[in-house]
């Protein structure tokens, strides 16, 4: 059994036991989220739309934290033009528990 949940922008094929990391939730370790946008369930058959608009996904937050640095670097030749940034994306990773179609 598997769903395909949206959130943050993404959308990701889950089934009960799975860890993924996904965008930033403020929410603390331990804590339980569920998941209301299930874009598809498979259980015994696809159920895709208004079928699936009943379902949901729970999931406890296993850590929160921030990812590797990326470096950034603008540069434009022959007029001394340079900028070096660095960004590290924050992410909230979590263990799904149960989905309930």
């Amino acid at each position: 059994m598997y769903a395909i949940i949206a959130t943050g922008g993404k959308q990701y094929k889950v089934s009960e036991g799975d860890i993924i990391t996904i965008e930033k939730l403020g929410v603390e370790a331990g804590e339980k989220v569920t998941f209301d946008q299930v874009l598809a369930v498979s259980d015994n058959g696809l159920k895709v739309g208004a079928d699936a608009a009943n379902a949901t996904v729970e999931a406890s937050v296993v850590k929160e934290g921030r990812a590797k640095k990326v470096i950034v670097y603008k540069y434009k030749r022959k007029t001394g033009y340079h900028k070096k940034n660095g960004h590290r994306q924050a992410f909230t990773q979590v263990k799904i528990e149960k989905i309930n179609a």
